[in-house]
């Protein structure tokens, strides 16, 4: 039975909606927030939680990428039964263009930060013999984009990385996955043009860009799926990719 969840980068989009859906759900009592920056965003997200179902919020705001603010995170709200990686960064431009501090700040957000709380957070896990992964990926990390080296390299270090420790876990009856998304509507795409937009909108077959609602509720039924799926990178894109 699941029981507490810890949802990183929840102060809005996918992030914000996820908790929204894992608190109505019911299948949860502990649900735990964090954000690198927005804290009023945060405390916002939490108090929409609380609204929806009977479920106790908890919020921290700092810098998953950091692996001593994950480990005192575990110190302070104790160990989770499922992890929802969802953190992410992106920045669009030539790779030539790209200063250093800002690919590794893209990798820390995106791909360390799993790593960071996976190594704080899996011990846990093995030792009750149970537990869910789940990060939040890409289809740029299945074929690379354009203008987004950084997140492709992020997102396609995130999927190795899901395949390879849900190997090394199964044993242990814990699951982790991925669900490499399309694009949906949040802030990350907001420096698209309408034109921009529309153009992507007429290249997915499904006909238009998903909400966050809608991957969240993607998301939360991985979360439920059965011990043997495992080790999966579902791709949730609206056939675009």
């Amino acid at each position: 039975m699941m029981r507490t969840i810890l949802i990183t980068g929840a102060s809005r989009g996918v992030g914000r909606a996820l908790a929204l859906s894992c608190a109505r759900s019911g299948l949860f009592r502990k649900l735990i927030l964090v954000c690198r920056e927005d804290a009023e965003s945060l405390a916002e997200t939490a108090r929409l939680a609380s609204r929806a179902g009977d479920i106790l919020c908890m919020t921290a705001v700092g810098d998953v990428g950091d692996l001593s603010f994950v480990e005192k995170l575990r110190r302070d709200f104790g160990p989770v039964d499922t992890l929802v990686n969802n953190a992410a960064v992106s920045r669009v431009g030539l790779l030539t263009d790209m200063p250093p501090e800002e690919w590794d700040l893209v990798i820390r957000t995106n791909l360390t930060s799993v790593y960071n709380t996976c190594h704080t957070y899996v011990p846990d896990m093995v030792s009750a013999s149970a537990g869910c992964i789940l990060n939040v990926s890409s289809v740029w990390g299945n074929s690379g984009a354009s203008c987004e080296v950084a997140y492709s390299a992020s997102k396609g270090g995130m999927n190795a990385f899901t395949k390879a420790l849900a190997r090394e876990l199964a044993p242990s009856h814990i699951r982790v996955n991925a669900i490499a998304l399309g694009i949906v509507d949040t802030r990350m795409n907001s420096h698209l043009s309408e034109t921009e937009t529309a153009e992507i909108r007429s290249q997915i077959p499904a006909g238009y860009i998903a909400s966050p609602e809608e991957a969240a509720e993607a998301i939360l039924r991985l979360l439920q799926m059965p011990e043997y799926f495992n080790g999966e990178i579902v791709t949730f894109d609206g056939c675009w990719c």
